[in-house]
């Protein structure tokens, strides 16, 4: 055991409503007692006990949502963070809770091999140009255009010129993380996670030109609502949200943290895109 992993501080985060969450939790506290610095563990989403602790890394079990929120709630204090998937797909959750065991030295190791994600910086602007909410998103800003569902109106702005009118069910805003989310269910690109940039995608756009559009890194859009419905609303990782009324304006641009996700050695780099979503598949 390298001698670097004894003093490694290591904090273990778990989703309380994973039913198996709880009982790996404290199998994972004692495995780190025994290898490494426990910092503490905690049945929680939010960071707001682990940045405290100050540790080295954070274990996450739960799914992608999960680790989307811790990330999230790290903001601008990001430490590495080790995913275990008690969800479904896992494409930010990568380790079985077995695999972690298994290799419990190596990944926790200042070497382990990281992907650096980048956040979307999310702010909202009154019709007085006043900020009534700010957020970063992971994944994905979706404007979406709620009850009662009728179309809405949404002006776009790219660097400070227009770029265009989309009217329809609202606009996706995404990271190249949140491209394999609702932005591919919506028919966006898939883009690699080295990738600087970001999708903006239409939902049921009411034309047959629009198309969804990658931007570079240093873009920032402003997205005005020009007409919507009483429930449209902005939602961050679809688990933030912002109401949203006539004349609010969107302003978008990518965030200077990055969170660090420790990868799984044993995974390709489309690993999860070709095994759990079965891209490419012939079958």
């Amino acid at each position: 055991m390298p001698s670097s992993v004894q003093h490694r501080r290591v904090f273990v985060l778990g989703n309380p409503d994973k039913g198996e969450v709880p009982t790996a939790m404290k199998r994972l506290e004692s495995l780190v007692a025994q290898h490494a610095v426990l910092a503490g563990a905690e049945l929680d989403v939010l960071a707001r006990s682990a940045v405290s602790a100050n540790p080295d890394v954070i274990i996450v079990l739960g799914g992608d949502g999960t680790l989307i929120s811790v990330a999230r709630s790290l903001a601008d204090q990001q430490v590495p963070l080790i995913g275990v998937n008690f969800g479904k797909l896992g494409f930010l959750t990568p380790f079985l809770l077995d695999e972690l065991i298994e290799h419990f030295d190596s990944v926790i190791a200042a070497e382990a091999p990281i992907s650096k994600r980048t956040m979307l910086s999310v702010r909202v602007s009154g019709a007085n140009g006043s900020t009534t909410f700010e957020s970063l998103c992971l994944n994905d800003c979706v404007v979406h255009a709620g009850p009662p569902f009728r179309m809405i109106s949404l002006s776009v702005e790219l660097d400070g010129r227009s770029l265009t009118q989309v009217d329809g069910d609202g606009i996706i805003v995404c990271t190249p993380t949140g491209s394999t989310a609702h932005n591919m269910s919506a028919g966006g690109p898939i883009l690699m996670s080295q990738v600087e940039g970001m999708v903006l995608t239409p939902m049921n756009a009411h034309s047959l030109t629009h198309r969804p559009l990658v931007i570079n890194a240093s873009s920032q859009l402003v997205i005005e609502v020009s007409e919507c419905n009483p429930g449209t609303t902005a939602i961050m990782d679809g688990q933030v949200q912002c109401p949203l009324t006539q004349g609010d304006r969107i302003h978008i641009q990518l965030a200077k943290p990055r969170v660090s996700v420790v990868l799984n050695p044993r995974d390709a780099k489309w690993e999860s895109l070709v095994s759990k979503l079965h891209w490419g598949s012939s079958d």
